[in-house]
């Protein structure tokens, strides 16, 4: 079985984003993501690899390859060209819950904003509970 090359690690996630957050705003919003999803979650942030911070696990099984490993439920990283949000399932069913959300790019299962304050919160918080629910029912707590 081929497993995911991204795992959780024991690295510090304030030193993360004080290193790796390129702009005071970049800081400024991974701060407010982290507070927000730590609550919002229950989950304790942890770093996955060297730029992406989760909250929560489950276990993947690929249904299209040999792919398995732990990856986190929700997360986000503070790129370079925006701000990665790990919210969203991309499954076609839960489409309409980014209406409202505000300004954003979609990737296949991720968001892109430039800054937190081009989303709603709430709406934000509507989604990551859905993916959580969704990814913990299909592949188990």
């Amino acid at each position: 079985m081929a497993e995911l090359k991204t795992k959780q690690t024991d690295a510090n996630v304030t030193d993360f984003i004080n290193s790796f957050a390129d702009t005071e705003q970049k800081r400024k919003d991974s701060f407010e993501l982290l507070k927000l999803m730590r609550e919002f979650t229950g989950f304790e942030p942890k770093m996955w690899g060297p730029s992406i911070i989760g909250f929560g696990q489950y276990h993947y099984r690929s249904e299209r390859s040999s792919q398995e490993g732990d990856w986190p439920l929700v997360g986000f990283s503070p790129r370079k060209a925006a701000m990665s949000l790990y919210v969203y399932t991309g499954a076609p069913e839960h489409e309409h819950l980014l209406e409202g959300l505000g300004k954003f790019k979609r990737g296949a299962a991720c968001i892109y904003i430039k800054k937190l304050s081009d989303i709603d919160q709430e709406a934000l918080k509507r989604l990551m509970g859905t993916t959580i629910d969704y990814l913990q029912s299909k592949h188990g707590k």
